[in-house]
């Protein structure tokens, strides 16, 4: 890998023509470029135009860097900053150049954990497609490989169904998620989530308490795009209740497209859950939220972890596709503790 001559500095408003142009050239699939695109049809859609890049869409806490070679921007990294646990999740890394487009972006992601760590930055998060050595570039800067994301895509040639009535969702058991769900949440989360992967989410019940855009439980690959989304979140309730009487059995988030961007479903079940009546529900909601200037013109994506399935063939038969498989990682900046136990405490 070639040396590259240049240094990373923090992105200025000046950039945002040549970040257009840098994002666009990247997702060509060039000679020399690399990003962590991420096709959902024949075209891949970057994350440039999935996760909508203009600085004016950017929160007060969101970071891009970009790498200058005299005087030049030839690559870019886009962090997103969730501020109630300091986790920062990387949604686009491009660099184009030739040979040494791999030593910008690895210089550009070891820049990403030298501030992230002065700044308090708890988690990293990325996913990519498993190509142009996104995770072995992820991997060599100390991030680990804990999961696999099946990327579901419904064209938006299939008509989305009609909403259902209020009253064929009762019947349903189907009704929208509240605060109070949160402990029946945290249950349903542990009961079709590895242990492996619980520990190193470590989503709590105060965090299924927060659902809306500003907080994106459960996380997906494509959980930034709810940013510029409505978001509503249903659950499908045991019959009778379950031993408790609050037991569920599913649950689904639904984020409605405000922008040029596709729409958004995430499901949560447990094994021998029937679905399809909560996925009809879901796009109905959508059919019925959607704007009539965006309506159903970039179909609808769902994201399903490989531990999940066969989530991915109920909704196959709902008239989803699959459309690529993309990795999960992480880097933790906290030091774990195997076994907790008492220290003296110093004086100052």
């Amino acid at each position: 890998m070639a040396r590259s001559t240049g240094k990373v500095r923090a992105a200025r408003l000046t950039d945002l023509a040549a970040l257009g142009e840098l994002s666009r050239l990247a997702q060509a699939d060039g000679e020399g470029t690399r990003s962590l695109g991420l096709p959902v049809s024949a075209h891949p859609i970057g994350m440039f135009s999935l996760f909508r890049l203009p600085l004016g869409a950017f929160s007060p806490h969101d970071v891009l860097y970009v790498f200058d070679r005299d005087g030049q921007v030839a690559g870019l990294l886009r962090v997103e900053r969730e501020g109630l646990r300091d986790e920062w999740t990387v949604v686009e890394l491009d660099a184009v150049g030739g040979l040494d487009a791999g030593d910008v972006r690895f210089r550009l992601v070891q820049h990403l954990l030298r501030d992230g760590a002065k700044r308090g930055a708890v988690r990293f998060h990325v996913a990519c497609v498993d190509a142009d050595d996104n995770v072995e570039l992820f991997m060599q800067a100390g991030f680990i490989r804990f999961g696999e994301e099946r990327l579901l895509y419904r064209e938006p040639a299939r008509f989305l169904p009609a909403p259902w009535s209020d009253e064929e969702a009762r019947e349903a058991g189907i009704r929208p998620a509240t605060p109070i769900d949160a402990l029946a949440l945290t249950r349903l989360y542990a009961a079709v989530t590895p242990p492996p992967v619980q520990r190193l989410e470590l989503l709590r019940i105060a965090d299924w308490e927060r659902q809306g855009r500003d907080w994106r439980v459960p996380r997906s690959s494509l959980a930034p795009i709810l940013r510029f989304a409505d978001v509503e979140a249903f659950v499908l309730a045991a019959p009778g209740g379950g031993p408790d009487g609050t037991q569920l059995d599913a649950f689904v988030q639904v984020g409605v497209a405000k922008e040029d961007q596709p729409h958004y479903l995430k499901l949560m079940a447990r094994p021998d859950t029937d679905v399809a009546p909560l996925i009809r529900y879901a796009l109905g909601v959508i059919a019925s939220r959607a704007e009539p200037a965006v309506g159903n013109r970039h179909g609808v994506l769902a994201p399903v972890r490989t531990y999940e399935l066969p989530l991915d063939r109920r909704l196959e038969s709902e008239g989803f596709v699959a459309a690529t498989t993309v990795t999960l990682l992480m880097k933790e900046t906290l030091v774990r503790v195997a076994e907790p136990r008492l220290v003296p405490a110093g004086v100052r």
